[in-house]
């Protein structure tokens, strides 16, 4: 991962590759979640492949990273221990907060709750950089919160989701370290060895990405698709509450903790934005298939919503003339979308 300084003259085409990634992902997990309503039975039996496509998301995020990312974290564990907290406590908040407020059934319930405990997405950090925010701390907080999961996600999820199904939180913390930790840790070892040979082929890694969490999202519709019907408005409101919020609060919270403009930007889309895909696989193998339902209507949400309120930041700042972040900051490119 190259790293260079965000200034206002970003480079057109880092710029560019930004923007078509956010683009076309939504569009195609959407092709692939109308291939699973439409046509449920074509995908039978793609349940079971779930964790190993997320492995696959893991993987690649592994590939991306450099020493450079933890470097950042010593850098400024202040700012990021607050983008951790901030985000392991509003949006887990919001999501049992939500699931009260609409009063969702159990399975949607305990899956939108899950899709709040769940790390940050990578998603986040290209977002930040159409932006105009921090990407470094984007960055950090990113890959911490990831790594963090096993040890956060599952006791959160008990906490907020257990009353309204079992949750066995060992057999979770396993999961995670499986699909999650392991690959993560397997990616940043090739690359560490062979990074020169890796480096030529990082353009395809978001696109790879992409493709593997699409097949999530086919899966987890396929395997809910008559439930679908009935209940996708109101996935769809809980969704956009959840992420609206997410976004307003990692917002408020950078202001609040005078990080400055360009880190609360970070802070917006660390706090808004999930790994859905992790949290479409929890709950399609701790719940079932429906409860996977709110993830995977978020993995297509939140890279819309985030490109949206990314594209109208850097409105503002080219407007105001935002000073650049003080640190140097990861290109986008070479950084995995797909986490959705």
């Amino acid at each position: 991962m190259q790293t260079e300084q965000i200034t206002p003259d970003q480079p057109a085409s880092d710029d560019r590759a930004a923007r078509r990634a956010v683009t076309v992902f939504p569009v195609l997990v959407l092709v692939a979640g109308a291939a699973g309503l439409v046509t449920p039975g074509t995908f039978a039996g793609w349940t079971d492949s779930v964790p190993y496509l997320l492995g696959i998301v893991m993987f690649c995020m592994g590939l991306t990273m450099t020493p450079l990312d933890f470097r950042g974290v010593a850098k400024r564990p202040w700012a990021v221990a607050i983008g951790l907290v901030a985000h392991y406590v509003i949006m887990p908040g919001l999501g049992w907060g939500i699931a009260h407020l609409l009063g969702l059934p159990p399975q949607l319930a305990a899956g939108l709750i899950l899709v709040g405990c769940a790390p940050s997405g990578t998603a986040s950090n290209v977002v930040t950089f159409l932006a105009r925010g921090d990407v470094a701390l984007s960055v950090s907080v990113a890959t911490v919160s990831t790594l963090l999961a096993p040890l956060v996600t599952p006791p959160l999820t008990l906490l907020l989701a257990g009353a309204y199904l079992p949750v066995d939180a060992g057999s979770m913390i396993t999961d995670i370290l499986k699909t999650v930790l392991l690959p993560v840790l397997g990616g940043l070892a090739v690359r560490l060895v062979a990074g020169k040979y890796v480096d030529r082929v990082l353009g395809l890694m978001p696109w790879l990405s992409s493709v593997a969490v699409a097949a999530i999202v086919c899966a987890v519709v396929a395997g809910s698709a008559s439930a679908i019907r009935s209940a996708a408005v109101t996935v769809l409101i809980a969704v956009v509450l959840h992420n609206g919020l997410g976004l307003a609060l990692g917002y408020g919270a950078g202001k609040l903790a005078r990080l400055g403009r360009p880190a609360s930007r970070a802070m917006a889309f660390e706090v808004g934005m999930q790994n859905s895909g992790l949290a479409a696989s929890l709950a399609t193998a701790h719940f079932s298939p429906l409860a996977a339902l709110p993830a995977a209507v978020f993995s297509v949400w939140h890279n819309i919503s985030g490109a949206l309120v990314a594209a109208w930041m850097s409105h503002r700042s080219r407007r105001t003339d935002d000073p650049a972040p003080a640190l140097a900051a990861p290109v986008p490119d070479a950084v995995t979308t797909g986490d959705s």
